[in-house]
């Protein structure tokens, strides 16, 4: 029987277009928890598939201290994520987390009462008007 030979999985080998590398930051993102060891993580496997050396010069980091910032083992600061980031040519992006408590529900249905209050206000003005052209002759 043969043997069967395994390497090790590295996803940066199949980080290939800046849209993989976006989609792989975003479901990390997605999954971190909260875990900012694991987001550096993901970046430092983006950077090994660009090139960590370019990623290094264009981020103005010296490559050593950029392996061990995106290791994973440690947590970089806010500002050299940021400039990994742009040195990837990747942004951040913000998006509101809908909360569903009592407080949101009540302003969300104001708000839907004031828009058909507003609908209903604007049909009876207009509908009277449009039957009055209507029924006139020209």
């Amino acid at each position: 029987m043969a043997k069967t030979k395994t390497t090790r999985y590295d996803v940066a080998e199949h980080l290939r277009t800046p849209g993989e590398m976006a989609a792989y930051l975003e479901a990390c993102l997605e999954e971190a928890n909260g875990d900012a060891a694991f987001i550096a993580k993901a970046l430092g496997d983006i950077a090994r598939a660009k090139g960590m050396s370019q990623v290094a010069r264009d981020a103005g980091l010296s490559r050593e201290s950029l392996y061990k910032a995106l290791s994973g083992e440690r947590t970089p600061g806010f500002d050299t994520i940021l400039k990994v980031m742009g040195a990837l040519g990747l942004k951040l992006h913000a998006e509101a987390v809908h909360i569903n408590n009592s407080t949101d529900q009540l302003v969300q249905q104001r708000a839907y009462k004031q828009r058909l209050l507003t609908f209903i206000c604007f049909l009876k003005v207009f509908l009277p008007l449009s039957f009055y052209f209507q029924n006139r002759p020209c």
